[in-house]
């Protein structure tokens, strides 16, 4: 409390240790929760809820982790170098505080500091890093996670290339910021007003660079389509690419269109969760639209949404394994246009994402890899020219960003919804197209939120000894347990079972929120096959966590 500059939790922990010190038992457990272990610094950085404590977001734990940060870049730079990091942020509440201690304590341990110009979305920080030929970066976000979370995401330059840190960076990290939080008090860790704000050049670049994406065709005139920023800072940067590019400007769900850090007309501002989309579904329906996009709150992610009649309300959100063969398959087509494609050019996409990548890369003569969830390891595959996984993050320009980027990928979205609307065809037409190409993929997920963490656990451990030889209907012909994996192979807390039709069913722990989440991809003759074989999936699935937890 003592070592804590912001006011706000300073006296929350204040009235939290009276209440303790006079006996509430509840206080007393929550003080447990905050301070019984530390906000652990992953492979994701920092999340959690803004509160006091060291096993929450705030000033003393961000100030510990720049500390840390810091003294990571100066182990590594050359004797005579000064690192230099790019530090971004969001609208979410203590964004901008957290980026601007970060500069100021980057700056006070003599690195070069420079501070982007406002709030604006993770794509921008992630370029940033390698068009200003920086050493690190960092972007104080939590993405689409509650509204009372934030987080800090750590980028490095140089040969990765500004793609998200892996181990074992995230471990040498961990270690500093344990040492600074032991050595220092984080009201004496030295700062400086000396960093530099970055010009609006740098977002210049990345406007320009996007725009070029998929500069719009003849089929994009009069495109009739709604837009959603989801409450975050997504929608003044794509207004401007959308008018270089050529696009036609969208109708905006306005109440959702500005930064709002209560995210007000959303219970979970996430695209994926049920009802987030449903005011952009709203507007399509009354205004005639033939498209609708959403991003997430730091517009890193793409969500679509396209007319469908037999949907509830007349329209659905593609789920993320759609999106992503359209945009594989955009990228496989460029990578062919002329001729075959060079050596190595690949498609890459996360061990839970659906099949159908591996299948279109097939069809065109690409390499395909297969890596562990999240985009530090998708972005850091061989020849890359496109990655996804099905949480709605997609790749499609990592010429210019090594990351997730929702903006590009609406940009590369728009350019398939008008080329097809050109000949006549809808985005629904795409897919049946793909799949004449490629077979019938469905994809369907099961997902269990808990409180208690060591549900989880209970579960994994629980499928580890005790195999299960079926799901429903489909018998069990090989079981994989990742935390086993031969070398050379993507290792994890994860679980993965083939069924003898050639479904297949993964099981892990989210990296980023309090779930157990079931992957399921089936492969059928028809569509309808195929929807029917991931729907008996998962009600077995249901069944068996249900059992088992």
């Amino acid at each position: 409390m003592r070592q804590d500059p912001d006011p706000e939790t300073r006296d929350e922990l204040a009235g939290l240790i009276t209440l303790a010190a006079s006996g509430d038992e509840a206080a007393v457990a929550e003080l447990e929760d905050r301070f019984g272990s530390r906000l652990a610094f992953g492979t994701a950085g920092l999340r959690g809820a803004l509160a006091a404590g060291s096993n929450r977001m705030n000033r003393v734990l961000v100030a510990q982790a720049a500390a840390g940060f810091a003294a990571y870049l100066r182990e590594k730079a050359a004797p005579d170098a000064t690192p230099t990091v790019v530090i971004g942020y969001d609208g979410r509440k203590n964004s901008r505080v957290f980026a601007r201690d970060s500069a100021e304590i980057f700056a006070g341990a003599g690195l070069r500091a420079v501070l982007l110009p406002r709030l604006l979305p993770t794509p921008v920080l992630a370029f940033a890093v390698r068009h200003l030929d920086a050493d690190a970066g960092v972007m104080v976000t939590a993405s689409h996670n509650p509204p009372n979370d934030n987080g800090y995401k750590v980028y490095l330059g140089g040969t990765d290339q500004g793609s998200q840190i892996v181990s074992p960076a995230d471990a040498e990290i961990a270690a500093h910021i344990e040492r600074v939080a032991a050595d220092s008090d984080a009201l004496t860790i030295p700062r400086s007003t000396g960093y530099e704000t970055a010009g609006e050049d740098v977002v210049d670049a990345y406007v320009a660079a996007t725009a070029t994406v998929a500069p719009a065709p003849i089929g994009a005139a009069g495109l009739r389509w709604v837009y959603t920023a989801m409450h975050g800072v997504g929608w003044e940067t794509l207004s401007r690419i959308l008018g270089d590019a050529g696009y036609p400007a969208p109708w905006t769900v306005g109440e959702q269109r500005d930064p709002d850090p209560t995210f007000r007309t959303v219970s979970f501002p996430n695209p994926e969760e049920p009802g987030a989309m449903d005011l952009a579904f709203a507007k399509a329906r009354t205004l005639g639209a033939e498209l609708v996009i959403a991003n997430d709150p730091d517009a890193d992610r793409l969500a679509v949404g396209i007319p469908d009649e037999t949907a509830e309300g007349g329209w659905r959100r593609l789920s993320g394994n759609e999106v992503g063969m359209l945009l594989g398959w955009r990228a496989a087509r460029a990578a062919t246009a002329s001729g075959p494609a060079a050596p190595g050019t690949s498609l890459a996409c996360s061990l839970v994402s659906s099949p159908a990548l591996a299948a279109i890369t097939q069809r065109y003569g690409l390499d395909f890899h297969e890596t562990l969830t999240g985009f530090k390891w998708i972005s850091r595959a061989p020849g890359i020219a496109f990655g996804y996984e099905e949480a709605l993050g997609y790749l499609v320009n990592p010429d210019t960003v090594r990351d997730k980027d929702g903006i590009s990928a609406a940009v590369a979205l728009l350019g398939l919804a008008a080329e097809a609307r050109g000949r006549e065809a809808t985005i629904a037409d795409l897919l049946d197209e793909i799949a004449a190409e490629i077979g019938f993929f469905a994809s369907g997920q099961v997902s269990i939120r808990v409180d208690d963490l060591t549900v989880i656990g209970r579960i994994m451990s629980a499928l580890r000894q005790d195999p299960p030889t079926a799901f429903g209907e489909g018998a069990v012909v090989s079981a994989e347990d990742l935390l086993a994996a031969p070398e050379g192979a993507p290792t994890g807390d994860v679980l993965r079972y083939r069924l003898a039709d050639g479904s297949r069913v993964i099981v892990r722990p989210s990296g980023t929120e309090p779930k157990l989440k079931v992957y399921i991809d089936a492969r059928a003759d028809s569509a309808p096959a195929a929807a029917q074989t991931v729907a008996d999936l998962e009600d077995a699935v249901r069944a068996l966590l249900a059992a088992r937890g």
